[in-house]
């Protein structure tokens, strides 16, 4: 089993959280009742929306992981899944995230147009099929 295959069954089991088609058409998505929160591109990429508002807010810890990518512009974070406290770090980012779209609402974030993947942002494009 993948490192995202794996973070994906942990987070079907949130009860706030279902699989989803991704709107980007690549790999598997997870939203919530706010909408996607992550899409798995492949066995180690994975696109979080995080809000602008939550990017700016923890930007210097999240800019200081070698396992995380921020685009300028972007309400997505893209992780690189290379060890298992890379999966941890993700299932707290998705708490994260799910308290962001519903505690945090930022007036200045528009529907996302995409994921990182889709503006070619990620650590490597993913083939179609992705995990």
């Amino acid at each position: 089993m993948t490192l995202a295959s794996r973070a994906l069954a942990q987070l079907a089991t949130w009860p706030d959280l279902r699989q989803a088609a991704p709107s980007c058409g690549l790999g598997q998505a997870v939203s919530s009742a706010g909408g996607e929160i992550a899409h798995f591109h492949s066995d180690r990429d994975v696109d979080l929306r995080l809000t602008a508002r939550a990017i700016r807010h923890f930007a210097k810890n999240l800019n200081g992981s070698g396992a995380i990518r921020i685009v300028p512009g972007s309400q997505w974070v893209t992780i690189r899944l290379d060890a298992a406290s890379d999966v941890d770090l993700l299932l707290t980012l998705v708490s994260v995230a799910l308290q962001a779209q519903q505690t945090w609402p930022d007036p200045g974030d528009r529907p996302t147009l995409g994921c990182n993947d889709q503006r070619g942002a990620g650590f490597v494009r993913a083939a179609p099929g992705g995990i």
